[in-house]
């Protein structure tokens, strides 16, 4: 006998936790009209999110299995998981979960209704072991509404007429239906009397809870399965209130579920077939369709354009209701990989919905946010020096591969003009940032903002702007003339070890191997003073990499081949898929070496999309089977549903943690920069040629050459001194007249600064002309603030830079 109690025992229930950041599949509907996305792990449904790719309304939906008497069996523990997709670069799926004991397997189809906001399930429920009649089925659903999971209200109800399981939250809901009738229904608190609990204790719901209020809640429903004959539709609603939900759910429950199959997976099929795909067959084409289903997954239908870093939530399941990550979020850089690898495969509409996204969410200084919500709104207060870089770059990209109308060419211009601005004012020193983990100078960062400043500079011409577009090919030239003097090291201690001259490192680490290099007042302006400079600790996989890929440095440049030797020193590990590589020696990104999960502090592991970035750099070295066998390498890294990981764990098996060498790791799955990354080599391997290599940078700096024609001091870049026959360019963020001497003051001259266009005042002094040796001092009047800058500056001129 259930009882029937109104409400649930043990409020609030325990800690809400998340499930794996690793899924083994990821989906929805390309039809606008169904704004849920539903992402599957360890062969049952994990996160659903509604009404948009950043809100995340529950944690998962699985089965229990019970004989009513002695047995229980949990699906996501208790079974053996397959599954495959329906078919070919459509993200819907076939899982089959058998029973470790051989009782019994559960097979499903599982995709999201095409005109609604509802994920379907089809069901079917085999006994290998005894009849039908022993086993009793019970559906587990644990909501999580609106990114959280501890204030949730569920209720047992109906919908005109219909039983139905509910939970709601401000103003989200969900509506759990069946096909089959619910023999008993109860909802209750995780931990302390959900119906896990009573059906693990008494292998049957002891108790039918009526409601559960403001808590991290759990609804279970007991499915009749001699109604159904062991075959039935699941369906999981979502809307603005329960009645919305349940609208939805009772719709679809009502509509032919073949016909919605049919019309989910053939508007994937239309749209993969206007891709460019690989031409290859088998795995390799397989992986590729997945690859870009997985792109266009990740971009929001409520605002068009905007697209997050994964459907996953790494680690979540160590953290408490607000530690749901930053994964389902805009990472404008992660966005950029996107669109531009849709712009390889031919998918122009999609990357100039990305274009106008990043227009409508820049700030108005000119760059976008470490990441932010869909909205635009801040997540972390972080910004990264290339954040403004990689927008430009994209526009770039479109324009080249005639992705762009001749009006977008005027109406990305402000966009443009003022991310570039951006870029001159805060270069080229970058800011502390999580991305790079140090203040200072970044090969990979200065290789992204040189291209992106020339890129700007053609816009500025096509715009009449020419003024701006020698500004900005004037800056990226000092940028690209001092990159070795800034990140090149030179004859210390890892370059004895590796045998080499000296390598290119990030951030604060040359100015120990190389003092002299360092700006007159690096330590301030930095924050780097006390950090620990260790080259060996700012030497990354990607810097190097970077210089070649943007176009700044010939792959065989005896200073890359170096580079590359020091980084496969340090980062290179041998695994099973082949060579990968960990980001930089001082990561901490990942998990410990015990196995733990990252909590704010662990050790970066491999990352398979170092991979593609290094078979960029075989191809544009004409070394192209290595870059084949790269591009094996990295689709070996995927993980179940052609899922590919921000990470592979590159230590002995932990199987408690569910870490085996060479497989992914707790951290996202899929991660969209990955299978950008893999789809960009794919295209690039077609052409033989690197497919999003700016020709700016190549024309500029590898064919003609071209050198800087001035030294420029700017006050977060403050030189000290500069070669005999360059005038020296003062760079200012606001109109002065500037006060200086060539000789100790003994004369005075005064020259006005004049505008650049994009918030910056220049103004030459006639160094060239100088004699080595002379000091030249200045000082500044700010015309608009009507005082002194009540300090001098100097630059020595001298045969050696510094």
């Amino acid at each position: 006998m259930n009882e029937v109690v109104r409400y649930a025992p043990g409020q609030p229930g325990v800690p809400h936790r998340s499930m794996s950041g690793g899924k083994s599949g990821v989906g929805a509907a390309l039809n606008p009209q169904s704004r849920v996305w539903f992402t599957i792990g360890h062969g049952i449904l994990n996160e659903i999110y509604y009404p948009d790719l950043d809100r995340v309304c529950t944690k998962g939906m699985e089965f229990l299995i019970s004989d009513g008497k002695e047995f229980f069996s949990e699906e996501q523990k208790d079974t053996y998981s397959e599954m495959k997709l329906l078919d070919d670069g459509v993200p819907a799926y076939r899982v089959i979960n058998t029973c470790l004991q051989g009782r019994y397997r559960i097979e499903k189809e599982i995709f999201s209704d095409p005109c609604r906001e509802v994920v379907l399930q089809h069901i079917r429920f085999i006994p290998l072991m005894y009849s039908l009649s022993e086993y009793r089925l019970f559906a587990l659903l644990t909501p999580c509404l609106d990114n959280a999971g501890d204030d949730d209200t569920g209720f047992c109800s109906e919908y005109k007429g219909v039983p139905m399981l509910f939970a709601e939250r401000d103003h989200a809901a969900l509506a759990l239906g069946s096909s089959a009738p619910w023999l008993h229904c109860s909802v209750g608190f995780v931990g302390v009397s959900d119906g896990w609990q009573q059906v693990h204790e008494h292998k049957r719901l002891q108790w039918n809870y009526g409601r559960a209020e403001n808590g991290y809640i759990a609804l279970t429903g007991e499915v009749d399965l001699q109604a159904s004959n062991g075959s039935f539709i699941l369906a999981i609603g979502f809307g603005r209130s329960f009645l919305e939900a349940a609208q939805r759910v009772r719709a679809s429950l009502l509509c032919n579920y073949d016909s919605a199959k049919e019309q989910y997976t053939s508007e994937w099929r239309r749209w993969q077939e206007t891709l460019r795909l690989p031409s290859h067959s088998g795995d390799q084409k397989r992986l590729a369709s997945m690859s870009a289903a997985i792109l266009r997954i990740h971009e929001s239908k409520e605002l068009p354009g905007g697209s997050i870093a994964s459907l996953s939530i790494p680690w979540a399941f160590t953290g408490g209701k607000n530690d749901l990550g930053a994964y389902h979020l805009v990472w404008p850089r992660d966005m950029v990989q996107s669109a531009g690898a849709l712009l390889a495969l031919g998918a122009r509409d999609d990357a100039r919905r990305a274009l106008l996204y990043l227009q409508a969410t820049q700030e108005r200084q000119g760059h976008w946010p470490q990441c932010m919500r869909l909205d635009g709104t801040h997540y972390c207060d972080g910004t990264e020096a290339a954040e403004a870089a990689y927008p430009i770059l994209l526009a770039e990209l479109a324009r080249r591969e005639e992705a762009l109308e001749p009006q977008d060419l005027t109406r990305l211009w402000p966009m443009i003009k003022r991310a570039a601005g951006f870029i001159a004012r805060t270069g080229p020193v970058n800011e502390v940032e999580r991305w790079e983990e140090e203040g200072g100078y970044s090969p990979l960062t200065l290789a992204i903002r040189v291209a992106a400043l020339l890129a700007a500079a053609d816009f500025a011409e096509i715009n009449s702007e020419p003024v701006i577009a020698a500004y900005l090919r004037e800056t990226a030239d000092w940028w690209n003339a001092n990159l070795e003097r800034w990140t090149y090291v030179k004859d210390d201690e890892l370059a004895r070890q590796s045998e080499v001259s000296g390598y290119y490192a990030r951030s604060a680490s040359p100015w120990k191997a190389n003092p002299s290099a360092a700006p007159a007042d690096f330590s301030t302006d930095s924050q780097a003073a006390d950090k620990d400079v260790s080259p060996a600790a700012h030497v990354s996989a990607s810097d190097a990499l970077a210089l070649v890929r943007f176009g700044l440095r010939m792959p065989d440049d005896r200073r890359i081949v170096d580079t590359l030797k020091v980084v496969d020193a340090l980062l290179k590990v041998s695994a099973p898929q082949g060579p990968l590589w960990r980001r930089f020696a001082r990561d901490t990104y990942g998990e410990n070496e015990d196995g733990s999960a990252f909590a704010g502090n662990g050790k970066g592991r491999l990352w398979p999309l170092l991979a593609g970035e290094r078979a960029h750099y075989e191809l544009a070295a004409g070394t192209r089977e290595a870059a084949e066998s790269l591009l094996r390498t990295l689709e070996g890294c995927a993980g179940g549903g052609g899922m590919l990981p921000e990470q592979i764990w590159d230590s002995a098996d932990i199987p408690e943690s569910e870490l085996y060498f060479g497989k992914p790791t707790g951290s996202a799955m899929p991660l969209v920069w990955a299978h950008a990354e893999c789809l960009k080599l794919h295209r690039s391997l077609q052409d033989n040629h690197v497919f999003d290599l700016p020709s700016q940078t190549v024309q500029r700096y590898l064919t003609s050459r071209t050198d800087s024609v001035f030294a420029h001091w700017k006050k977060n870049n403050k030189i000290r001194v500069m070669r005999p026959g360059k005038d020296l360019r003062l760079e200012l963020l606001a109109s002065a007249d500037v006060r200086w001497s060539s000789d100790n003051w003994k004369s005075i001259n005064d020259s006005l600064t004049r505008e650049t266009g994009v918030g910056i005042w220049v103004v030459e002094l006639p160094a060239a002309r100088l004699p080595a040796n002379t000091v030249v001092r200045f000082t500044f009047y700010w015309i608009d603030e009507r005082r002194w800058e009540g300090k001098d500056f100097e630059v020595t001129i001298a045969d050696e830079e510094s």
